[in-house]
């Protein structure tokens, strides 16, 4: 059997052997090392569609990647997009929307934005890419006032499996497209198209009250639980979070850091500063180690959280909770605690307010019975190591299932151990159906098969390998 050549696009293709194959196939997470068969590395809209045509025409699976925080599943014989350099970025002021690019990052989302004194609903990590973001559900550091980010999208440039590139809205005529509008947000990554464009609202949001405070592993338990009675109070314009974590022995931290296990309490709070000042004064009473909590520009929100940029073979879990009492809060130190050992961190993300209401256009991500996001992971590479750091989070999860909802946040959910069960989690069972319903009508091919089934009963919509082999340049 023959092996086919690679198309022809602006962007460079890449296949094994090429100089630059291994570093264009890798992304953050490098516990999902995949080796594709070709590489397209998109300059634009066109190169994605002329990709997308000839993998259908070889039949070769198709896999995007921006930044690769989010991979499930290895790209392992497929053609894999990387879409980094389609970094267009447009504002309308007037209108307060943002048109973006495929490979946008949530910085520099955020900085355009900002020079008019608006703000998209971005996540903590600005390294992050801003489209997968949002195919996800986008549970941002506003949501609780504002809604996920899925719930502002106005718009969606898609290149479906038959190379066409659509614009597709909630008021699309075609039932097709309007269909692939509610789909896309929140289950558009890696299935149904590569989307290489996306239109949001912008809000009016110029500065808040916010940073965080790092307190000592001994001060864990009074800090959880303060934290849980206060988010059962706090408004909706109050955003916040919790982690726990040991921090690195690293020269460039802080004494008081350095090496040791800490607790990091984030704020984002966007009415006026007294108003932050007393909610925050609970926390300040505890005594916190650093205090970066004030008044500052939204173009540095991502300092808040401050998340590491350096690439590494994360594994993690998460699931939804639907309440933090105090038997919760135990619970989780005794797993995860200073004095745990545990091989991972915890992160507590506080949801609720409108990001537990429907949003005004219906999307694929309605399940939003959650009141916290509880997120763990770690890193970890020989099997062993994998081994121990899986069945500890796995410990961590069964324990905290009394409160837990059920569900999985799909923006959380990354890296070679995510299952089918998990993915499904996050959506109703009727949306599950509608969601399959519309991948078999405008895939029926399975191109965009990169991914971890919606349903567990899918025969042929599994990742599988190509018939075509290897492209060449011959």
């Amino acid at each position: 059997m023959s092996t086919p050549t690679v198309p022809t696009t602006v962007g460079a293709v890449l296949v094994p052997g090429d100089d630059a194959y291994d570093a264009e196939r890798r992304g953050y997470n490098l516990s999902v090392d995949h080796r594709p068969a070709v590489i397209v590395a998109a300059e634009c809209a066109e190169d994605v569609a002329a990709a997308v045509r000839f993998a259908v025409d070889h039949d070769l699976p198709v896999a995007v990647q921006a930044t690769g925080h989010g991979p499930t599943a290895p790209a392992d014989g497929a053609l894999l997009l990387t879409t980094s350099r389609l970094a267009g970025i447009e504002i309308d002021p007037v209108a307060r929307t943002a048109r973006f690019e495929a490979g946008v990052r949530s910085g520099a989302l955020v900085a355009a934005a900002a020079e008019h004194g608006l703000a998209p609903l971005n996540g903590s990590a600005p390294d992050v890419g801003a489209v997968g973001y949002h195919l996800g559900g986008g549970v941002g550091l506003m949501s609780r006032q504002f809604g996920y980010a899925v719930d502002h999208v106005r718009a969606l440039e898609v290149v479906t499996a038959d190379g066409r590139r659509r614009r597709v809205t909630a008021g699309s005529a075609d039932p097709d497209d309007a269909d692939l509008f509610w789909a896309l947000r929140g289950a558009g990554k890696g299935r149904l198209g590569v989307v290489v464009a996306v239109e949001i609202d912008l809000h009016p949001v110029a500065r808040l009250y916010g940073g965080g405070m790092h307190f000592a592993a001994g001060e864990a338990r009074e800090v959880l639980r303060t934290w849980a009675e206060r988010t059962a109070i706090t408004p909706e314009a109050m955003g916040s979070s919790v982690l726990l974590i040991r921090m690195p022995d690293l020269p460039f931290l802080p004494d008081e850091l350095r090496g040791r296990s800490v607790v990091h309490v984030r704020f984002v709070f966007t009415g006026d500063a007294a108003e932050g000042e007393r909610l925050v004064a609970p926390f300040r009473a505890l005594g916190p180690l650093t205090d970066t909590v004030g008044e500052m520009p939204y173009r540095d929100v991502g300092t808040i959280h401050a998340e590491p940029t350096t690439p590494v073979a994360f594994h993690a879990r998460n699931t939804m909770l639907r309440a933090l009492d105090q038997d919760a809060v135990d619970t989780l130190l005794e797993h995860a605690g200073p004095d745990a050992g545990a091989p991972y961190l915890v992160e507590l993300r506080h949801l609720g307010g409108a990001a537990a209401r429907p949003g005004a256009v219906p999307s694929a991500l309605a399940r939003r019975d959650g009141t916290f996001v509880l997120y763990a992971g770690g890193v970890a590479t020989g099997t062993d190591e994998v081994a121990a750091l899986t069945s500890s989070l796995d410990a961590l999860l069964r324990a905290m299932d009394p409160w837990a909802t059920g569900g999985a946040c799909l923006n959380f959910l990354a890296g070679p151990d995510v299952t089918g069960e998990q993915v499904r989690s996050a959506y109703s069972p009727a949306d599950r159906d509608r969601l399959r319903e519309i991948e078999q009508r405008v895939d029926p091919g399975n191109t965009f098969r990169v991914v971890v089934p919606l349903a567990d009963d899918q025969a042929g919509r599994t990742i599988r390998p190509s018939s075509a082999g290897a492209a060449s340049r011959s």
